[in-house]
């Protein structure tokens, strides 16, 4: 057991994101995601929801401030939500702003975020079971 660190990240994942580089990039997936199917590297967190995953994770890995728009989400079907925004996007944004305060999102086309989701250096399967809750947080820099 370490201090500091959330229980929720297992030893596997903490290896993941040490082995990271700037500009890697890591899916924090729903559950309806295809994680096996797409990621090098499938990780499982059953139980446990994207945000609060995503939030234990942004507590040791800071976001990219070299680029406009460090996360990205895949866009809803029109209609789908109001405004085609997906509800648990605003609680991303909550959690990606307190590492980077200007934190910004792509908003991809499916096909294109499920590409740049195999090409991602790993992908965390969690138990979330908001429509549309997956996110790809791109790795910075970190500084003194």
């Amino acid at each position: 057991m370490l201090k500091g660190i959330s229980s929720l990240l297992t030893p596997e994942l903490l290896k993941v994101l040490a082995e990271m580089g700037h500009g890697d990039e890591i899916v924090i997936a729903d559950g309806n995601f295809p994680s096996s199917s797409i990621g090098k590297r499938c990780l499982r967190l059953d139980g446990h929801g994207g945000t609060e995953v995503m939030k234990a994770i942004i507590h040791l890995f800071p976001l990219d401030d070299f680029v406009d728009a460090s996360l990205a989400v895949m866009e809803v079907p029109d209609g789908m939500f109001a405004g085609n925004k997906a509800p648990i996007w605003d609680e991303f944004a909550v959690i990606a702003k307190t590492d980077l305060p200007s934190a910004r999102f792509d908003f991809m086309e499916h096909e294109a975020f499920m590409e740049r989701a195999r090409k991602a250096y790993a992908v965390v399967q969690t138990g979330e079971s908001a429509l549309y809750a997956n996110v790809i947080l791109r790795k910075g820099v970190v500084r003194k």
